[in-house]
């Protein structure tokens, strides 16, 4: 994904805007913090300015004492207080800023977690979030760098306005009749001279623009650089990667394509040769500009002195005036060139801001049926993936009850977790309806509909929180049920030394547990337990472990399962016996249906040639077994 697309100047000022419409409704501080810094770097030259010019105006004319020490105090005692103010000031932008770069991240992970899962488990969103993370934690640009913008564009404003302020009695100003220089009142020679300072002032402007356009080329650079970095990084620190590495000798490949990717940032990189040449050269012209341009004021400026149209010390309030006019300027008109290379970043920040969520949001609110009373039916469910042709359910037609037991088999990439994955709607179905007592799920509110599922998928995750706060997805929990549903799965409670309390892994806490796959299953299952729904399923949960603990932990779990539905997914048939009813999947489609008995009865059926295949698997391994055992 390019980052290097041009995006009009109109866009980027409108992208921008609404970067600081985000940014002022989530943390106001930082602008009101940085404005008012603004008002006082901006005034604060000018000040210095006036009072210095009246000092002088002074000393070149009655030289009062009490005059001289009344200015020279008020000189020193305004820039004391300048100084105070502004330093004050620092720390309160420099509070909201840090308060905003922790917002910041707050932006899109708020993004992710609102999301809908079809949109989730897009590539494009996350390229998209990629893209962006790469932009800002490396490069520094995306939404973050708007807030940069602000206060420079506020201070340059207010320069030219102060400048235009404290320089227009140059030009109003009248070099006395009969003196050579009075021509200078004529209003062309005013005119000109105004033109050149501008003209130059803008040139000056576009040299420093063209010098820093390079800088978002080498963001593209530095990011990819920094990637490389993040990723030598990431494999020389992490545990699982360490066999590898070694049994491999894997580590001199690394460290060589990490080496060659640092070539960005060493002296003969393309920042350097660009720092030495056009770069260079433009900033050097840019300075160029600046030394004609405070030429040419200066000259103007003693001219009208010299004429007699005023005094020495406004001599210096108006080259201090026009010096910061033009500081403005160029500052001004460097902020639109940093918004313009800005403007590509934010391109990618609110392409995955405005990613929109799909899932059609119902309002029927379900049942709370004290029975669990709950009919589900697949009827006619076809499905493929977004941005997919090929279909991975076809024509899926399905009914069960609460309180059933359900296994769902067949060989991988049969549309086995997909048919999970639209049960609880974490999809739509493409064509189709799925039904809950008789209504299409769609039409229920999503959190109702959602919370009639817990499912133990089977790549399920643990977070590195307390063992009681993973169980029960909260801060605030039933205890006495956390502890009830750990024994039910069979969880040995005695190795964590803080019980409930004790954290998972050592992400957050150094006494943190770093709990065995098994123990990780068995958790995962009490919080399964916890949520209470109606429908429990099990998504190939157990697949790392040997088939008779598979066994023996779905038997078990059964048990425990009660009153609800169980919906299991295995490879491993013989976990599926003592349920009510199998479905066998193949190519997206269901092509059996029935108890394990009558299906293994169909002799040419996929689930009778699955269950002799596996049979006599496991039949010959544990032939090599004791053959090696004698």
């Amino acid at each position: 994904m390019e980052t290097n697309n041009k995006v009009p100047m109109r866009k980027s000022l409108h992208m921008l805007i609404r970067a600081w419409k985000i940014w002022g409704v989530l943390c106001p501080g930082v602008f009101v913090s940085q404005f008012f810094r603004a008002v006082v770097k901006a005034a604060s030259p000018y000040v210095t300015i006036w009072l210095s010019a009246q000092l002088i105006n002074e000393l070149a004319g009655r030289r009062s004492p009490d005059a001289l020490f009344f200015w020279v105090c008020l000189i020193l005692g305004t820039q004391a207080l300048l100084q105070l103010v502004e330093a004050l000031l620092t720390r309160w932008v420099n509070y909201q800023n840090d308060r905003a770069k922790r917002v910041d991240d707050r932006i899109y992970m708020d993004k992710m977690l609102e999301l809908d899962y079809p949109q989730l488990d897009r590539a494009y969103v996350h390229d998209l979030y990629s893209q962006m993370c790469q932009n800002e934690n490396w490069s520094g640009w995306g939404l973050a760098r708007t807030r940069e913008h602000f206060e420079p564009t506020v201070t340059a404003i207010l320069q030219i306005v102060g400048g235009i302020g404290l320089s227009v009695s140059l030009f109003t100003s009248k070099v006395p009749e009969g003196n050579s220089m009075a021509f200078l009142n004529h209003p062309m020679y005013a005119g000109w001279i105004l033109l050149l300072l501008l003209v130059v002032a803008v040139l000056a402007s576009v040299c420093r623009y063209r010098g820093n356009q390079y800088w978002p080329r080498y963001a593209e650079e530095a990011r990819l650089g920094n990637r490389f970095f993040s990723f030598y990084g990431f494999m020389a620190r992490k545990r699982n990667r360490a066999l590898d590495l070694r049994m491999y000798s894997q580590q001199e490949n690394v460290c060589r394509v990490y080496m060659e990717r640092e070539k960005i940032f060493c002296p003969g990189s393309q920042i350097a040769k660009w720092a030495k040449g056009p770069i260079g050269l433009w900033m050097a012209l840019a300075s160029c500009l600046t030394v004609v341009l405070t030429g040419v004021s200066y000259l103007f400026v003693c001219l009208k002195a010299w004429g007699g149209a005023f005094g020495v010390g406004s001599v210096t309030q108006y080259i201090g005036a026009i010096t910061q006019l033009f500081l403005g300027v160029a500052g001004l008109l460097g902020q639109m060139g940093l918004i313009l290379f800005n403007g590509s970043f934010l391109q990618d920040s609110f392409a995955f801001l405005d990613v929109p969520n799909t899932l059609y949001r119902g309002s029927l609110t379900t049942e709370k049926r004290s029975d669990r009373q709950y009919e589900v039916e697949l009827r006619h469910v076809s499905f493929r993936y977004p941005d997919r042709e090929e279909w991975v359910l076809q024509d899926v037609n399905l009914k069960f009850r609460v309180g059933s037991r359900l296994a769902v088999v067949g060989r991988n990439g049969s549309g086995k977790t997909t048919f999970i994955k639209l049960l609880c709607r974490l999809y739509d179905p493409t064509e189709g309806q799925i039904l809950l007592n008789g209504i299409d799920i769609r039409k229920y509110r999503y959190e109702d509909y959602t919370a009639l599922f817990s499912v133990v998928f089977q790549d399920f995750k643990l977070l590195a929180l307390p063992l009681g706060e993973n169980v029960a997805g909260s801060a605030v929990y039933d205890r006495q049920k956390v502890h009830e549903c750990l024994q039910k799965a069979g969880l040995d409670e005695s190795r964590f030394a803080k019980g409930l309390d004790t954290y998972l892994y050592k992400n957050l806490d150094k006494e943190g547990v770093d709990v065995s796959g098994g123990e990780a299953q068995k958790i995962a299952i009490a919080r399964a337990l916890y949520k209470d729904a109606p429908f429990i399923i099990l998504d190939e949960p157990t697949a790392a472990l040997d088939p008779i603990a598979e066994a023996d932990i779905y038997s078990h779990f059964d048990e425990i399962a009660g009153d609800r539905t169980a919906v299991y997914i295995s490879h491993r048939l013989s976990s599926c016996q003592f349920c009510d009813e199998i479905v066998v999947f193949d190519e997206g489609a269901v092509v059996q249906q029935g108890t394990h008995q009558r299906l293994l009865e169909e002799k040419e059926g996929l689930y009778a040639t699955l269950w002799n295949a596996q049979a006599q698997y496991y039949a010959q391994k544990n032939t090599a077994k004791h053959g090696c055992e004698s």
